[in-house]
């Protein structure tokens, strides 16, 4: 059914609703621009969401100024309670900008809920006003520091003119008899299933790109980025002026690109523990194994290593096993030894990761069509042919997705394995690039050269991932991306 002009202008003005919401939902994680800030007891790395569930780390920094008097209690819980309404507010606007996407009906509860939400967040924006007014007639302002909040009034024009909108939408969208149930169409719905998932990855994968902005900076730990420190690509220089790390960056690199290499060229195991797996007919002894080899992978690298002391250190029972037998004179601590540290390491990770890597191949086993074995049987083949001749080409697809993915992740190898199993033996084979970054950042201190390997490392890692695809594109005629 055709829309109305007025139903059409409505649809428009839900856009300046939508990009309100959208504009306080990015401010509530944003330190910078904290309202409930307003002084300088106030953490500076705190959000608003922060300030709005957690009274604890809003005042952590009070208790001195509350036992002195300098700032009364009440003070600290009127602008805890505000923030938590203006919280409740955003929220509120976010699920009425969500419900705009669907029919009049559902459209009209989202305006009252919009206007409802708009209210809280106005009055929340009143009581962080009054408590900033309580707080700043403190007697010791050199200590507490009252400070008036820079984003105070944006956040306040946001949410009235939210609900100057809403109140509008309110009264423009009249409900159609024939809307007797809420109704949103099908690819809102899923765009709003998968809104969530879209918020993580640029929460944790494109946010965190911020930080590269401390390699261009004479940045240590504690100071702020300024014209003062800014050094241009001094430390992009470094990398290669620098002969010692050359030699670090250059043996690094050598490690992860040879157990990397390994993993990929090892990566068809999987598929075949899989295969096997499911040719298995004893359904009990099936399980047992598919739990007894994906367990592992739920313990964490420091079990694994006490573990391995357990059974290969000095006083170990391999090592007391061999003494008793007369084999060995003494015991021999063999985690203590440099040779062979890539092929341990990637024994140890198959060992933890074969059972887990294996469910996904299971999965695509499992939707095989049953009509092409049966067949396969009809003409005579035997188990070995059915999985050579049915099976595998059916797993090739994910076989080359997977490998693809592991391509891109070639400079990845993780830290905690190499770091729990790092001594001075074997430092200099199982430097990975990541235990570098690690060591380099945490350890030594030197931020802006460690963000400049990320950077390096990232940059590659894309574009490996496309030459891969690329390569597959023209060779298979099939690409992921």
């Amino acid at each position: 059914m055709a829309k109305t002009k007025r139903e059409l202008i409505s649809d428009k003005i839900y856009y300046v609703i939508r990009i309100g919401i959208l504009l306080s939902v990015v401010f509530l994680f944003i330190p910078g621009v904290n309202p409930a800030r307003v002084c300088g007891l106030v953490n500076k790395n705190i959000s608003l969401f922060t300030a709005g569930i957690s009274y604890s780390t809003l005042t952590s920094e009070f208790g001195r100024a509350l036992r002195k008097g300098w700032v009364d209690v009440a003070s600290t819980y009127l602008l805890y309670g505000s923030s938590l309404a203006v919280c409740i507010g955003i929220a509120a606007n976010a699920a009425c900008g969500c419900m705009s996407l669907g029919n009049v009906k559902l459209k009209k509860l989202g305006n009252l809920i919009g206007v409802i939400g708009s209210i809280a967040g106005l009055g929340g924006m009143v009581g962080i006003y009054l408590a900033y007014g309580q707080i700043a007639q403190t007697v010791k302002p050199n200590k507490v520091e009252p400070m008036f909040p820079s984003s105070f009034w944006l956040i306040v024009v946001l949410f009235a003119v939210i609900l100057a909108v809403t109140i509008a939408q309110c009264v423009m969208l009249h409900p159609v008899e024939s809307e007797k149930k809420f109704g949103m169409e099908t690819k809102y719905r899923l765009f709003l299933m998968l809104l969530p998932f879209l918020a993580l990855v640029a929460v944790f994968s494109y946010l965190p790109l911020w930080g590269w902005r401390y390699a261009f900076f004479d940045y240590k730990v504690g100071d702020t980025l300024s014209m003062d420190n800014f050094v241009g690509l001094k430390w992009f220089k470094e990398l290669i002026k620098n002969p010692a790390t050359v030699r670090d960056i250059v043996n690094v690199l050598k490690n992860t690109l040879g157990m990397s290499g390994i993993g990929i060229a090892t990566s068809w195991l999987p598929m075949v523990f899989a295969i096997f797996l499911c040719e298995m007919k004893n359904s009990k002894f099936r399980r047992f194994v598919q739990t007894f080899t994906t367990v592992p992978n739920f313990i964490s690298w420091v079990l694994v290593y006490a573990i391995a002391t357990c059974i290969f250190s000095t006083d170990g029972f391999l090592s007391s096993l061999l003494v008793n037998l007369g084999i060995w004179s003494e015991g021999q601590n063999m985690l203590m030894s440099g040779s062979h540290t890539w092929l341990k390491m990637w024994l140890w990770g198959t060992w933890k990761g074969i059972g887990w890597s294996a469910i996904i191949y299971i999965a695509a086993i499992s939707g095989i069509d049953q009509q092409l074995y049966e067949a396969a049987t009809m003409d005579g083949a035997g188990r070995f042919q059915k999985m050579w001749h049915i099976t595998v080409p059916s797993l090739i697809p994910t076989f080359f997705v997977l490998l693809l993915m592991s391509i891109g992740n070639i400079l990845s190898n993780g830290m905690d394995q190499y770091l729990v199993f790092k001594n001075s033996t074997n430092a200099s084979s199982i430097m990975v690039l990541d235990l570098y970054v690690y060591e380099l950042g945490i350890g030594k201190g030197i931020i802006p050269l460690t963000t400049v390997v990320s950077m390096l490392k990232s940059i590659v890692s894309v574009v490996l991932l496309f030459a891969a695809n690329g390569i597959s594109k023209v060779l298979r005629g099939e690409s992921i991306i």
